[in-house]
């Protein structure tokens, strides 16, 4: 049955299902064990996520934030208190009273420093709004992001209550994490309760009996647990970023489904031939089975590429993937073919749609490649022109960073800072943190004071900043205003001192890059770390930008060498590259003329910034290849097998796409399905995700996989499996290669599309 090196092939599979049909009930047994062993496990995964993650710790605005946490146990203010006065202004007695009384409440509690209220340092213009009716009380959290939720909690139950005369609200960085985290949680179920009840639709559609449609599911609903079982173990281990649920329980059971669909409908090809069961069992574990672990591997070596970044949300999204695609590949392979097994006949019990279950041999999908295949250049012009222009917003891609904005306009907290953003002319919790923690040897001076006064003066004079923030009082435009001790004191530690440079445009926004360069531009009596928000929105893109090259540069070499190993060829995985490539192009083209430039903001409910969250076109650049490599090595491999069986070049691909293109497209349809239902979370990063999955996968289903694939490999002909004779002789011994026997099966009737009634 099969040849090949010490790697997975035919005759490793074809014992292994053999081993699980033996031992069918034991492999249940022990699966049903894992799975309620992995509920309890994982169920409670929520609070063991972390909420941050998206900076790395060897950035200079991470060595900042440190060094200030560490050695002044200080930082800038990360909550911030919006005070209205409900008649008058803040100035007036009541409103300045109960202001007061906010402001020594807060002082009072734990976990709180930094407190920067407008009634205690002299009632400065930039912490009050124009209209004089409101002003800004602004403080700290101490601790990690992850501790920002539990604490963020209880010190906002201290602001239930507030003197009559005013009302308060809340906003900032870390009340906006506490809030994201709620809604991931409730965007999961709300997902998993849309894209259920869809997918049993669908997969009904596809095999037309309740059982066979059940299958698919089953396995899902193992992989979801498992992942969040997987999630749990490794937030033990190391920091596993909260959007990770979200992102990889649909992709566990996306790949769940898919690779379900190939071992059950290949199961059925084996029946319809007469095959007994357990012969066609076997039969479609050692095919099929080989496709699943290709497709698996190409997603895990897709997501492994995101380790090259040092930022531990991409990581944990790399490891956490990693380890979901290789438990739905070993549920498709081992849990399925116990279950199907099990059922035996059954497997087409509960009719509820004929075609399905038996559908014609010769169909739309075979009619296509052949129309395809008579006119390959106008159909691959064609194709490529759509794509190219999909592609083409994607010039003015530009990085950003995650803020409040992912919340949606109708949330309080986000209401809170546009607030903050439209009446205030500073951004009171986006200061530039300028660390100096040592003056040098010896103690400080008249020269000393002099040459910081200097430095600060010179900050508050640089282009976009409102003023800054010093031990020696606060500079605004090059002058100097004195503030309460009790407030400038925070700046300074023995030996050494820390400003902060607040900016008067959005910490976020390009202009603020310009003001961190600037600040780190400006010549310092000593040495200085510059940290803060802005900074660390200018390191983290920076960062992620000098390591995409390495990425996309590893991931085009991995794919070369797995698809090499599967095909046996050179001109197979080049074509497959350049094509995802273009694909991938056209999808990050829609992304950036949506979610960046704003069209359909309204309809899908999210705020355009002007910028993509840098880290999630990476990831999702990552996540899509291997999607996209899956779908190629099923496409690939059912030609190959045509092939390999004697067809011609351009009967192998028409009958391969025949076979394959029906499951390919149910599959990518109901990928779809499992990403659109994320479409139904509140974050608008988590939006950006399932759309760009969405389109991706379903552009390469139909213009990838259905006309350039066989355009090219027609234009191709012979060429397509050609490789240097050495690397053809290293294939032969090491390759994972498919032998078909001599005595082939009669044509087996596969699923196809055809028109309306596919």
């Amino acid at each position: 049955m099969a040849s090949g090196g010490s790697g997975t092939d035919t005759g490793i599979l074809e014992r292994l299902a053999r081993s699980v049909i033996k031992w069918r009930r034991a492999v249940l047994a022990g699966g049903l064990l894992i799975i309620i062993g992995g509920g309890i496990f994982g169920l409670n995964v929520g609070p063991h996520l972390s909420q941050g993650g998206f900076d790395g710790p060897s950035e200079p605005s991470s060595v900042a934030s440190s060094v200030l946490e560490g050695h002044f146990h200080a930082g800038a203010p990360n909550v911030t208190v919006l005070v209205t006065a409900r008649k008058g202004t803040v100035n007036s007695p009541a409103a300045a009273a109960a202001g007061l009384a906010i402001t020594h409440r807060l002082e009072a509690e734990r976990y709180v420093a930094n407190v920067q209220s407008y009634w205690t340092l002299g009632s400065p213009a930039a912490l009050r709004a124009d209209g004089q009716r409101q002003a800004v009380i602004a403080f700290r959290i101490e601790g990690t992001q992850n501790q920002f939720v539990q604490r963020e909690q209880a010190i906002a139950a201290t602001l239930d209550h507030v003197p009559a005369g005013i009302s308060v609200q809340l906003g900032g960085f870390a009340p906006a994490f506490s809030r994201v985290d709620s809604l991931i949680e409730r965007g999961v179920l709300i997902s998993e309760a849309i894209a259920v009840p869809l997918t049993m639709l669908l997969l009904l559609f596809v095999f037309g009996s309740v059982i066979a449609a059940a299958m698919p599911l089953t396995i899902a609903g193992v992989a979801v647990i498992g992942t969040l079982a997987i999630l749990r173990l490794l937030s033990t281990f190391t920091e596993v970023s909260v959007f990770a649920e979200n992102l990889t329980t649909a992709l566990s059971f996306g790949l769940a489904i898919d690779y379900s669909l190939f071992v059950v409908s290949r199961y059925r090809e084996e029946l319809e031939t007469g095959a007994s069961y357990d012969e066609a069992l076997t039969r479609a574990v050692s095919r099929a089975g080989r496709t699943v672990f290709g497709s698996a591997l190409t997603v895990m070596a897709a997501l492994a590429v995101l380790l090259v970044f040092p930022i531990d949300f991409l990581r944990s999204i790399s490891l956490a993937g990693m380890a979901v695609a290789a438990l739905a590949g070993l549920s498709a392979l081992l849990v399925l073919p116990a279950a199907l097994s099990a059922l035996g006949p059954r497997i087409n019990s509960f009719v509820v749609w004929r075609r399905s279950v038996s559908p014609p041999s010769n169909g739309w999908w075979r009619r296509t490649a052949v129309r395809v295949m008579r006119h390959p250049l106008p159909y691959a012009a064609a194709a490529i022109t759509v794509l190219v222009f999909l592609a083409t917003p994607i010039v003015g891609l530009r990085m950003g960073y995650l803020d409040d904005r992912v919340l949606p306009t109708t949330d309080h907290l986000r209401q809170t800072d546009d607030t903050l953003r439209r009446e205030f002319g500073s951004a009171e919790v986006g200061a530039i943190q300028v660390v100096m923690p040592s003056y040098g040897s010896g103690p400080t001076t008249l020269r000393t004071v002099s040459q910081l006064y200097g430095y600060a003066e010179r900050l508050s004079e640089l282009p976009k900043v409102s003023r800054v923030e010093t031990a020696m009082g606060f500079f605004i435009k090059g002058q100097h205003v004195t503030v309460p001790a009790s407030y400038s004191n925070q700046y300074l530690e023995p030996g050494g001192t820390w400003f902060a440079v607040l900016p008067s445009v959005d910490p976020l926004s390009v202009q603020s890059e310009s003001v961190v360069r600037s600040v780190r531009a400006t010549p310092s009596p000593h040495p200085v770390l510059v940290g803060g928000v802005s900074a660390q929105f200018l390191d983290s893109t920076s960062v992620i930008e000098s390591r995409m090259p390495l990425a996309f540069g590893l991931i085009a070499v991995v794919m070369f060498v797995i698809l090499f190993m599967l095909f046996g060829s050179v001109v197979i995985p080049i074509k497959a590259l350049l094509l995802n490539l273009l694909s991938l192009s056209a999808t990050y083209g829609a992304m950036v003329w949506m979610f960046q430039d704003g069209h359909l903001s309204g309809l899908l409910n999210f705020t355009a910034t002007g910028s993509l969250i840098a880290a999630i076109p990476v990831m999702m650049f990552c996540v899509a290849f291997g999607l996209s490599m899956d779908y190629e090595v099923f496409l690939i491999s059912r030609i190959k097998e045509e092939r390999d069986n004697g067809a011609t070049n351009e009967e192998a691909i028409a009958a391969g796409l025949q076979r394959s293109g029906r499951i390919i497209t149910a599959a990518a349809l109901l990928m779809a399905v499992v990403f659109l239902s994320l479409v139904s979370n509140e974050i608008s990063s988590i939006k950006l995700f399932a759309v760009g999955l969405c389109l991706t996968v379903l552009v390469d289903a139909f213009l990838i996989r259905g006309t350039l694939v066989p355009a090219f490999m027609k234009i191709l002909g012979d060429l397509n499996w050609w490789a240097p004779a050495p690397m053809k002789r290293f294939h032969e011994r090491r390759g994972l290669v498919l032998e078909i026997p001599e005595v082939v099966p009669a044509p087996i009737a596969v699923p196809q599309l055809e028109g309306a009634n596919a």
